[in-house]
């Protein structure tokens, strides 16, 4: 999966001016206009790494950053990008989590070239796959819900990994019983996946009874729905 940005300005021209950039460079990019909608897209999306501007309505860039470290500890990377120039403002920032700073007016190759950097060394702890506020992180054996995170057995965590890397695919149980159970000597029966499913889905799903993201097709299997 591509590398997921979340752009927070709340400026429309430069917002949208950085998204079609990093776009261009192959990146998934998210933005916002607000410190607020900044916090509601990166409890769902969960991003790699955050460009965030300083001034910002409704919360300002500063305080998103330290909510930031709160929930996430250093897992997401942050540039600032502001016209704060001052030195007090740029160790500030760095100070409260920040992994970069970089000042208005910029380069947008400058910025790429910061990007880059920065997830050179940062880019090995974002390996996640993340949908609708549901991240799996299968490096670290994290699952997390709206940044709750969920105690999920063995089975469950390889069971809704696979089906997050196959997203809006239908998968037969025989695959499913294949990738949980490689070298079973004895057949595993429909029941069983059926009952992993059953329990997973009274983890991650809103409505067990009515399930929006491990959808049942009938005669064919499951489908894990992101759309």
């Amino acid at each position: 999966m591509k590398q997921t940005i979340l752009v927070v300005e709340d400026d429309k021209l430069i917002r949208d001016l950085i998204r079609i950039y990093l776009q261009k460079a192959d990146y998934e990019v998210f933005t916002a206009a607000d410190g607020e909608e900044a916090k509601e897209v990166f409890l769902t999306e969960h991003p790699c790494l955050i460009i965030l501007d300083l001034m910002l309505p409704k919360l300002s860039g500063e305080e998103f950053c330290v909510w930031l470290r709160e929930q996430e500890r250093n897992e997401v990377s942050i540039i600032m990008l502001s016209a704060k120039s001052r030195t007090e403002d740029k160790i500030n920032g760095l100070k409260i989590g920040a992994d970069d700073y970089l000042v208005k007016p910029f380069d947008p190759d400058e910025l790429l070239a910061h990007i880059e950097a920065v997830l050179r060394r940062t880019g090995q702890f974002c390996q996640k796959i993340a949908y609708n506020g549901l991240c799996i992180k299968p490096r670290k054996g994290e699952v997390l819900l709206f940044n709750t995170q969920l105690e999920l057995t063995k089975h469950e965590f390889n069971l809704l990994y696979y089906f997050m890397e196959n997203p809006n695919v239908v998968i037969s149980r025989e695959s499913l019983m294949e990738q949980l159970y490689p070298y079973a000597n004895k057949l595993v029966s429909d029941r069983t996946i059926d009952a992993h499913i059953k329990k997973l889905r009274k983890k991650i799903e809103a409505n067990p009874a009515s399930p929006e993201r491990i959808m049942t097709v009938r005669g064919m299997g499951y489908k894990f729905v992101t759309e």
